[in-house]
């Protein structure tokens, strides 16, 4: 049997741009659809799901943010953003309504296609409740032993430290905002105590050998969050 093509809804206004996302997808085996403007997408995604949707902020019929809360009404399919838009505030604020990752135009082929990569691979550990591990290079998470390794050598954390590092590496890859992790490892009533976040990011950087100059695992999205990942 002929394995399932992943399918992908680009909703993207820019004729150029389109064309070239589509043309790099559909390069790398993955199916392709387009829409023009916001109402397109959201018919073509009810009608035939797609497995993940990237999505332009600035549509001619609805603005983006706007397509993404319509989106998390019925689907958690992976969601892509595309911006022009540099503030970190429009792309915090498209991360906390539900969006996966986001890319700020202009940007190159190979990042979207790891990006693509990596929402996708994150859905199927969603899908997969066994899968608790999670590997960067010499870094080893494993969820359900709440063991760290580093090169082999089991790494002492605090409660919190575990906490906000399982936090990253459950979206590995993905970028998780301030927000977000001061609600998953301090509670819902944190506030805006980022302060916290920046001081246990520092300390568990230290502890698993990550330069916050050169990092190998833990990368800071400015003004917006962290990304754990590997960089091969």
């Amino acid at each position: 049997m002929t394995p399932r093509k992943t399918n992908i809804v680009i909703i993207e206004d820019e004729p150029e741009i389109t064309r070239f996302l589509e043309a790099s997808l559909i390069k790398q085996g993955y199916g392709v659809k387009t829409a023009s403007d916001a109402r397109t997408g959201i018919k073509i995604s009810s009608a035939h799901p797609p497995d993940l949707v990237i999505l332009d902020l600035g549509l001619p019929d609805m603005d983006g943010k706007d397509v993404i809360k319509s989106f998390r009404e019925w689907s958690s399919m992976p969601i892509i953003v595309l911006s022009a838009r540099g503030q970190d505030s429009e792309k915090v604020a498209a991360l906390e309504l539900g969006a996966d990752d986001y890319l700020t135009k202009p940007f190159s082929t190979p990042e979207l296609l790891a990006r693509v990569k990596v929402a996708l691979r994150h859905t199927m550990r969603k899908e997969n409740t066994e899968e608790q591990k999670y590997s960067f290079k010499a870094l080893k998470v494993d969820l359900l032993k709440r063991q760290v390794l580093v090169k082999g050598k089991e790494v002492s954390l605090t409660p919190t430290e575990y906490d906000l590092l399982a936090a990253l590496a459950r979206k590995e890859g993905q970028v998780v905002t301030q927000t977000e992790l001061l609600h998953t490892v301090w509670g819902k009533n944190s506030g805006e105590q980022d302060h916290y976040l920046r001081i246990y990011v520092q300390k568990l950087r230290q502890k698993i050998g990550d330069d916050p100059l050169h990092p190998q695992y833990i990368f800071t999205e400015p003004g917006v969050g962290y990304r754990l990942m590997s960089t091969d």
